[in-house]
């Protein structure tokens, strides 16, 4: 038993549904002993087991009762019948709302969630600054929750489910709000308490539950209907429910270098709230798509589409064999793609301490599916095998992939053009 962190035993919840509000009145005034309702099952009769440290995904379609089981294991819903056994401190992220006062401000709700975990004030006074670091909603902390967005709200509340110390992180479909870098800044948070946490996750999105999960269950209409490894359910609840090669690179006409250095001048600075890794010996300062065929900045491409990628970089100090390269991720924080200039076999000279330096890529956008997506680019040293990281910027831009009718499917991602200058 002292393995498990949950344990449910024939859970039920059993809502009274009535036709018309006088059957609710006739059924409390008791009459004639007549029946006005008709039961349902939200949750019928489940049992299932959470080991500690595993992390459980649950799926199941709309109404299933994913969300109602939730909520009686965290406690906010009594079971109309069954058991539940929790061995250690929930912490839970479940719909908007749900544990907060909107009367009261951010701060405010900080510290009542804080009562409610059992810490006293001075306990959330140390874990103040990593909640407010986190959830980064700046000045809005000392405003009501009732005028916060839907992303600001769930800001700060996965910013507080994962600094109280929770044993058990419950999440339910929260993070599907917010913008696209929050939310992989929460699965990198995730990702780390895999390690050492109980974590239970609800999600419609198929692809989270096979990268995050070890065990998922599926739930419909209340039932379980399967328990088991997340990729074979996944593709078992599809079925139930529906009854890329990258492109090659164009060439590019040569540029002087005062074009480009024109062109670093307008390409956009990172941002300070964005997460960078490395020792600092250099610094990647910049970042921006273009598009070939107009020179205009981009946000927004198609697959197919001829782009220009520009990397503005300071050295900081002199670096020998500089590799500088980049990945592109789906919101989840997979890698759908990444270079190099190792790899591409493209020689940077050494970098100069006290200089700017820019690097640009030319390709084709790859045949990616409609969605957004992140870039991180990244400067190293060394070689592809034995390398020292300077700089790694964590989704510096995000680009969103629009659909097109029609366009070439290419066999291989292809950078022949990558150009590296000083910016003296």
């Amino acid at each position: 038993m002292s393995e498990l962190a949950i344990q449910v035993t024939d859970i039920s919840k059993v809502y009274k549904l009535y036709d018309k509000p006088m059957d609710r009145l006739l059924e409390s005034l008791n009459l004639f002993n007549k029946k006005y309702h008709r039961d349902f099952h939200a949750v019928n009769n489940v049992s299932f087991e959470v080991r500690k440290g595993e992390t459980l995904g649950i799926i199941g379609k709309n109404g299933s009762g994913k969300s109602t089981l939730l909520k009686m294991i965290t406690g906010v819903l009594n079971p109309s019948s069954g058991n539940i056994m929790v061995n250690g401190k929930i912490s839970a992220l479940l719909e908007l709302g749900a544990g907060f006062n909107p009367e009261l401000t951010g701060l405010e709700n900080i510290y009542m969630n804080g009562t409610i975990m059992g810490y006293t004030k001075a306990e959330m006074d140390q874990k103040l600054d990593g909640i407010l670091s986190f959830a980064d909603i700046g000045e809005f902390i000392n405003q009501p929750v009732k005028i916060y967005s839907s992303g600001m709200f769930v800001r700060l509340a996965f910013s507080v489910a994962i600094n109280v110390d929770p044993e058990i992180l419950i999440i339910d479909e929260a993070l599907s709000v917010g913008d696209m870098r929050f939310q992989q800044k929460c699965f990198r948070k995730i990702d780390e308490f895999r390690d050492s946490k109980t974590i239970l996750f609800v999600s419609h999105d198929l692809s989270v539950i096979n990268k995050y999960c070890n065990r998922a269950i599926w739930i419909n209409e209340g039932v379980v209907l399967d328990d088991g490894i997340p990729k074979e359910l996944s593709k078992r609840y599809q079925a139930f429910m529906i009854g890329s090669n990258l492109s090659k690179t164009t060439t590019v006409n040569d540029e002087t270098q005062k074009q480009l250095n024109d062109k670093i001048n307008l390409i956009d600075d990172i941002h300070e709230s964005l997460d960078v890794l490395g020792d600092d010996d250099a610094r990647i300062s910049g970042i921006s798509l273009f598009d070939v065929k107009s020179d205009q900045k981009i946000s927004i491409v198609e697959p197919g589409q001829a782009v220009k990628m520009y990397i503005k970089i300071k050295s900081n100090t002199n670096i020998e064999n500089p590799i500088i390269g980049f990945s592109l991720k789906d919101r989840l924080g997979n890698v759908v793609t990444q270079s190099n200039s190792f790899v591409l076999e493209k020689v940077v000279p050494e970098m100069k301490q006290d200089t700017y330096y820019g690097f640009c890529f030319e390709f084709e956008f790859p045949p990616l599916n409609i969605g957004q997506y992140s870039i991180s680019p990244a400067i190293a040293s060394g070689s592809q095998e034995v390398h020292t990281q300077h700089s790694w910027v964590h989704d510096a831009i995000i680009i969103q992939v629009l659909p097109v009718q029609k366009y070439q499917l290419s066999g291989f991602f292809v950078m022949d053009n990558v150009k590296f200058y000083s910016l003296e």
